[in-house]
C-alpha cells in the first residue's frame, strides 16, 4: 500500500538540524511490526502515523526503532508542520489524539505550540545507579534524580557543569542495572535525560542530552518530550528562577535544535508545559508500507 509521507526537522527553522521525523499519513492503521520495520529503515530515532479520531482533530501513534511509546515531542512538532505544509490544517487550534492522551496544539505557519499535560513526579533514584549509566560519578549530579512524565517519563538527572554533559558515555549494562531496579527491563523503558544549567549558545537557559540503546540510533537530537519533564523537575525543584526559558540540545552533533518552554502553573501545584519549536521541511514523497 501507498502512503505519502514527509521528512520533517523539528526544534529547528533549518534543514539538517534538529530532530528528523518521517510523518507517514494515513498510516495509524498499520501493524506494530511494519511501523518498527519503517523507523529502522529510516534510520530515525521516531517516526509518526497519523488516522482519524472521534475524540481530536487527528490521531497520532509514535513509534521507536523497538516499540510503540505514547507520546513524543519532536515528533508532534513535525507532524504538526507536516500537515500544515500540506494544506491540511491552517494556522490555529488543534488537538492530537495521543497514547499518553489529548495534546492542545497551537499552530503558526512553521512554529508549533504544545501543551503537554500537567507532570507525575515519580521515583527519586539512586544518583549513583544513575551516573553509571553515564559513565561518571554520582558527584557529577548535583541534585537527586528523579522520573519525571508529561506524557513519556524520562529520568532528569543535572549535571554540575556542560563540561560533564558533553563527558557523559552510556553504557548499555548499566541500563540494565539502572532497569531493573526501577523494575523494567532495560528495552521498554526511557534512557536517562542529562541537563546542565547552561545553555550552549548565549541563547539558551538549558542544555540537554539523550544517549538511546540500540536498535535506537546513538544519541537523540533533540527530545521534546523530555524537555517538558526537564523543565516541570527544574521549576518544582526550585533550580531556575522563571517557568519561561530557552532549552536547547544537538549541539554536539552537528544538529542544533532549541525550543522555548513554558511551565504552567506554581512550582508546587504545575498544570502544564509548554513546548514550542519550528519544523523544517525537508522531503516528501510515498512510501510502500505492505
Amino acid at each position: 500500500m501507498a502512503f505519502e509521507f514527509d521528512w520533517v526537522d523539528a526544534f529547528t527553522g533549518d534543514v539538517f538540524g534538529g530532530n528528523g521525523c518521517a510523518v507517514v499519513h494515513g498510516g495509524a492503521g498499520l501493524p506494530d511490526e511494519v511501523c518498527t520495520a519503517y523507523v529502522r529503515e529510516t534510520s530515525l530515532v521516531e517516526c509518526t502515523f497519523t488516522g482519524p479520531s472521534d475524540v481530536a482533530d487527528i490521531r497520532v501513534r509514535y513509534f521507536l526503532a523497538s516499540r510503540e511509546i505514547p507520546f513524543a515531542g519532536h515528533p508532534t512538532v513535525a507532524t504538526v508542520v507536516a500537515m500544515r505544509r500540506r494544506g491540511m490544517i491552517a494556522d490555529g487550534r488543534l488537538v492530537l489524539e495521543t497514547g499518553a492522551g489529548l495534546v492542545p496544539v497551537e499552530v503558526l505557519g512553521d512554529r508549533v505550540t504544545m501543551t503537554q499535560i500537567a507532570p507525575e513526579f515519580g521515583e527519586v533514584v539512586d544518583a549513583g545507579l544513575v551516573a553509571a549509566v553515564g559513565g561518571m560519578q554520582a558527584s557529577d549530579i548535583i541534585h537527586p534524580p528523579q522520573v519525571v512524565s508529561t506524557g513519556l517519563p524520562f529520568c532528569i538527572t543535572v549535571l554540575k557543569d556542560r563540561a560533564t554533559l558533553e563527558g557523559v558515555k552510556f553504557n548499555e549494562d548499566a541500563l540494565a542495572a539502572y532497569a531493573d531496579a526501577l523494575g523494567h527491563k532495560s528495552t521498554d523503558i526511557m534512557e536517562p535525560y542529562w541537563v546542565c544549567l547552561e545553555g550552549a549558545t548565549e541563547r539558551g537557559n538549558t542544555f540537554s542530552r539523550l544517549l538511546l540503546a540500540p536498535p535506537s540510533p546513538p544519541e537523540d537530537p533533540f527530545t521534546g518530550s523530555a524537555t517538558g519533564c526537564m523543565a516541570a523537575y527544574l521549576w518544582a525543584h526550585g533550580l531556575i528562577v522563571s517557568p519561561i526559558f530557552t532549552a536547547e540540545q544537538g549541539h554536539g552533533m552537528g544538529r542544533p535544535g532549541q525550543a522555548q518552554v513554558e511551565v504552567l502553573g506554581p512550582r508546587e501545584a504545575i498544570t502544564g508545559v509548554k513546548v514550542s519549536g519550528q519544523g523544517a521541511l525537508v522531503m516528501s514523497g510515498e512510501v510502500y508500507l505492505g
